[in-house]
């Protein structure tokens, strides 16, 4: 045989062998990952590869509401119209006959990096009250630097009226990143709201006395419960009822417990979802799932005592924006299902567990339509999406 001939056979050989090695090698790595993973108890992982496109799309996207800002939050009044957050510092109420109007009477936003004006909810008393909720970033003096801000007015005439600030996290950055913002009532009118870490991830999450990396409770006038975890604690500030955080921009209301979940932002990898339980540690940046974004180590820790684990948690990033639990039966096969905002991978994530809050399946929603920054169910059930410079999607249904 041609020597030539031999010599192509050997070199396709090896090189076939060496395909096989490392699909073999591979294998045995992503085994070995989450063998490891299965050790902490509740947490559970999935590679992104285990996130589908379905093959049938059962739903149309319908653009109800133009804009090519951001639109960051939305609340919906009983007929279905939309008051919308904008970051640049608007709100804005969308009529269902398509009329747009500027609501009056907003404070001066802080317009830094990710910082703006930011969510909405309405009081679970509306429709009597008129009262509505903010939270934005405010600039504690000039050049200074800002932090997060939860407010209250009454919503009169297309104005806010008696406007007044709830709370004033102090401790204020000129860095543009994490500023939290979602906000959510429980079941028992205890507002809930978060504030990111500011940047500042190695040192205020975790100081109780500082603002920064954590979630709060207060009540709907802005008094603080006297049950709070660390009410009675001279070196805690009030309002805070977990920490550890690093930016939870994602929250909602569990239907059926009544508990408050939330998504938050990791680092490189690490992206969580968690349960809010009073006076917990979760963890930031002393546990952590992820890794600097230049790819060196935060903490070899992914667990410690006395701090939570996430019930989940993604790897590769997604960079969670909104949080939703999916009522409404409009769906074929949704309903119970959570939807988080895929900011980094323009989509929105329908999220399935089992009955042990175990992550079984998860697929890709409105999938390249642009980046999620807030999801909800209208009061007639249908879901929307606000897309980043694009405007509010509505979901749907073919029937």
């Amino acid at each position: 045989m041609n020597k030539v001939i031999i010599r192509k056979i050997v070199i396709n050989f090896i090189k076939y062998m060496k395909n096989k090695l490392i699909k073999l090698l591979s294998i045995l790595f992503i085994f070995v990952t989450n063998l490891s993973c299965a050790q902490f108890g509740e947490t559970f992982i999935m590679e992104d590869k285990d996130i589908v496109s379905p093959d049938e799309i059962n739903y149309d996207l319908e653009l109800v509401h133009e804009n090519d800002e951001i639109i960051w939050g939305i609340e919906f009044f009983e007929d279905n119209s939309i008051l919308a957050t904008v970051k640049s510092g608007k709100l804005i109420h969308y009529k269902n006959n398509g009329d747009e109007v500027l609501i009056k009477g907003l404070p001066k936003i802080y317009l830094r990096g990710q910082g703006g004006l930011m969510d909405i909810e309405f009081h679970p008393n509306f429709e009597k009250n008129n009262l509505l909720y903010l939270t934005y970033a405010y600039e504690k003096e000039e050049g200074k630097g800002g932090s997060t801000n939860v407010a209250r007015a009454k919503l009169e005439n297309d104005s806010l009226v008696d406007f007044e600030v709830l709370y004033e996290a102090t401790e204020v950055s000129r860095r543009g990143q994490h500023f939290g913002g979602r906000l959510e009532f429980d079941n028992d009118g205890f507002l809930y709201f978060s504030i990111g870490d500011r940047g500042n991830r190695d040192v205020n999450p975790q100081d109780l006395k500082l603002d920064g990396g954590k979630v709060y409770r207060i009540n709907d006038d802005g008094t603080i419960p006297k049950d709070n975890p660390f009410y009675n604690n001279p070196n805690a500030k009030k309002a805070i009822y977990s920490y550890g955080h690093r930016n939870p921009q994602g929250m909602f209301k569990h239907p059926v417990s009544g508990k408050i979940w939330t998504n938050e932002h990791g680092p490189k990898g690490g992206d969580e979802i968690n349960i809010i339980n009073k006076g917990l540690n979760y963890g930031w940046p002393k546990i952590t799932y992820g890794i600097n974004y230049s790819g060196t180590t935060i903490t070899k820790n992914k667990s410690l005592p006395n701090m939570e684990q996430p019930l989940y948690y993604w790897i590769p990033s997604i960079a969670p924006s909104c949080f939703e639990f999916i009522s409404t039966d409009r769906y074929s096969g949704w309903q119970g299902s959570l939807l988080a905002g895929a900011l980094k991978f323009n989509y929105l994530e329908r999220i399935v567990l089992d009955k042990n809050n175990k992550v079984v399946y998860r697929e890709k929603i409105a999938e390249d339509l642009g980046r999620p920054r807030d999801v909800k169910e209208s009061k007639d059930g249908y879901i929307h999406i606000s897309i980043e410079n694009k405007g509010i999607y509505k979901i749907v249904p073919r029937s």
